[in-house]
């Protein structure tokens, strides 16, 4: 594929649909009757309350943890000719990963009620963990791109295997065989690997986001295609909302979207809040999950809170100690954050980073964030240096004569969180045969 950028929104940009770019409006969108076919697009952030490491966070990734198998690389557990010579270490990792021995998070739970209420049109996931039907998502309402453990099937005749004896086999570790006489061949869960193609499901459904009213991303780096492609398929003016660490895609380009950063079940309980429906679906969840469980996940979520909290505060910290130290001869700063942020977007040119394929946000682009969703550190920890840079060359430029000053270079403001969008190519890993790498 070509490269690709794509601009941010402008902050300033009145919606087509929604009343303003928050999830009040989007609650609000759902109550008025606006969202009867609601998509949803999942990747791996929305399991990882539920203990499930996603594939490419460093010293916690899936990826990064697989070296103890002893691979030639860590995407050779799920690539089939690797699997053919030596099926055992997936077989180690399936036996960690199947179903049964994690939950369904809240934001899992809160699709399902999606489905419960009759707003669900359909469900596309990346992952194989089968949470979602774990959750009560309805199997038809279900697009797994790249395969889930729900099924499995002989690798060379393709007869199915019964779910209890492969129950039994992965609790061992061990790599069962076809059950058809004469065949022997490796049996494996209906998971996509390199060098397979993409369930028939994914394909047959391909067109349906371009049928919402309303698309939910939820936990995706969008960086696999064909499944990266999905969300672009909405019809313009269709509101989208993103609720995943950073930007990713093209979310935040159109007029509609909504950019909820952060983790997804904080974000899905900020929604379920305004919609009203908070109490109903953590009832639910704990019904699903237990008590005990619902603990663990809260637990886990309060301890990330705390650090992300730390961490705003020292960032805070350092941003004041920067400001009064590029100050006036008074102590007071000579500007704040949304003054510099204001005369950048009026005075100068479009800001860009270092890279000269990157497209760069907006000064202003944390507006399009909602508002009741918090920045994260990296953000306000950008703005802080970019002030701190304009303060010290406006210093400078007063003690320098108007030659010296001709001499001297400027140093743009950093761009704000936003992450940019560049090749799909290069973020895409390349495959063998065309396969999908698969999520969990």
């Amino acid at each position: 594929m070509g490269q690709e950028t794509s601009h941010l929104i402008d902050p300033d940009t009145p919606p087509d649909t929604l009343s303003d770019r928050s999830l009040r409006a989007i609650a609000k969108f759902i109550q008025d009757g606006g969202a009867k076919n609601i998509v949803v697009m999942t990747g791996a952030g929305i399991s990882t309350a539920a203990g499930i490491p996603d594939f490419r966070s460093p010293k916690t990734g899936l990826y990064h943890n697989l070296s103890r198998f002893d691979l030639p690389h860590p995407e050779a557990v799920f690539e089939i000719d690797f699997f053919r010579s030596n099926p055992a270490p997936f077989y180690l990792l399936a036996k960690e990963l199947y179903p049964g021995n994690f939950s369904p998070t809240i934001s899992h739970v809160f699709i399902a009620l999606l489905a419960k209420k009759g707003l669900l049109r359909m469900l596309f996931t990346q992952n194989i963990d089968c949470l979602e039907r774990a959750a009560g998502v309805p199997p038809e309402k279900i697009v797994e791109a790249h395969g889930s453990f729900a099924t499995q099937r002989c690798i060379d005749c393709r007869t199915e295997f019964p779910d209890d004896l492969m129950r039994e086999h992965v609790k061992r570790g061990e790599p069962p065989h076809c059950i058809r006489e004469g065949c022997g061949g490796l049996v494996k869960p209906d998971i996509v690997f390199f060098g397979e193609q993409l369930p028939e499901k994914f394909f047959s459904n391909i067109s349906v986001p371009a049928t919402a009213d309303l698309v939910l991303v939820m936990g995706t780096s969008l960086l696999v295609h064909p499944f990266a492609g999905l969300p672009r398929s909405a019809r313009e003016g269709v509101p989208r909302v993103l609720f995943n660490l950073e930007r990713v895609g093209d979310l935040g380009t159109r007029a509609d979207d909504v950019l909820c950063l952060g983790d997804c079940d904080s974000g899905v309980r900020k929604l379920a809040d305004e919609l009203g429906w908070r109490d109903e679906l953590e009832a639910m969840w704990r019904r699903i999950v237990g008590d005990k469980e619902a603990a663990r996940q809260l637990s886990r979520t309060g301890r990330e809170e705390a650090i992300k909290d730390e961490l705003e505060e020292l960032v805070e910290d350092m941003e004041d100690k920067l400001a009064i130290s590029a100050g006036t001869d008074e102590g007071e700063p000579d500007a704040n954050i949304g003054k510099q942020d204001e005369g950048s977007a009026k005075d100068d040119e479009p800001l860009r980073s270092g890279n000269p394929a990157d497209v760069s946000a907006p000064a202003d682009a944390t507006k399009l964030v909602d508002d009741g969703v918090e920045v994260p550190p990296k953000v306000v920890q950008g703005l802080g240096e970019g002030v701190a840079t304009q303060e010290k060359q406006k210093e400078q430029e007063k003690k320098e004569t108007p030659d010296e000053k001709s001499k001297l270079t400027y140093e743009p403001l950093k761009p704000t969180t936003e992450k940019h969008v560049t090749t799909e190519t290069d973020a895409k890993a390349e495959d063998k045969g065309g396969g999908e790498k698969p999520t969990l």
